[in-house]
C-alpha cells in the first residue's frame, strides 16, 4: 500500500552529477591532449605558436645549414669539443639554459646530435628559436 510522497517516483533526471564528470573528462582531456602531441620541436621557415620571453642575454647555439655550429654571433665550436665548451659554460657562468637556432635546411639528424650535445653537458632547459608565422 503507498501512502503520501514516499510513493511518488522522481519524474526528472538530475543531471547535476553527469555535468560535474562532463568537465571532470573535459579538463583531463585539454590537459593531456598536448602531452601526447608533444615532439621535439624544429625550426620551421614560420610557426603558428606564440613565443615565450626569453631572457635579454640568451645563450644561443646556432647551427647553419653547412651543419657548423657557432655560439653567440661567430665563435665556432667544433662538434666533438661542444660538450665540454656548453659543460665549462655552465660551471663558470652558471648557465642554465640555452636556445638553439638551426637553419631549415639542416639534417634533423644533426639538431638532435647538437641537442643531446647540451644534455649531456648538464644543460636541462634548451628552447627552439623559429621565425613568426607571416
Amino acid at each position: 500500500m503507498k501512502v503520501g510522497k514516499e510513493s511518488e517516483s522522481l519524474s526528472e533526471i538530475n543531471v547535476t552529477p553527469f555535468v560535474d564528470v562532463m568537465l571532470v573528462l573535459l579538463i583531463i582531456f585539454m590537459v593531456t591532449t598536448p602531452l601526447i602531441q608533444a615532439g621535439v620541436d624544429v625550426n620551421l621557415p614560420e610557426a603558428t605558436a606564440e613565443g615565450l620571453r626569453a631572457p635579454e642575454d640568451p645563450t644561443i647555439i646556432s647551427v647553419n645549414k653547412d651543419g657548423q655550429i657557432f655560439f653567440g654571433k661567430d665563435k665556432e665550436v667544433p662538434f666533438d669539443k661542444l660538450q665540454s665548451f656548453v659543460a665549462a659554460l655552465k660551471e663558470n657562468k652558471g648557465l642554465e639554459e640555452i636556445y638553439l637556432k638551426a637553419d631549415k635546411d639542416v639534417s634533423y639528424g644533426i639538431v638532435v646530435r647538437v641537442m643531446a650535445e647540451v644534455k649531456a653537458a648538464g644543460i636541462d632547459r634548451l628552447g627552439m628559436i623559429t621565425l613568426p608565422e607571416t
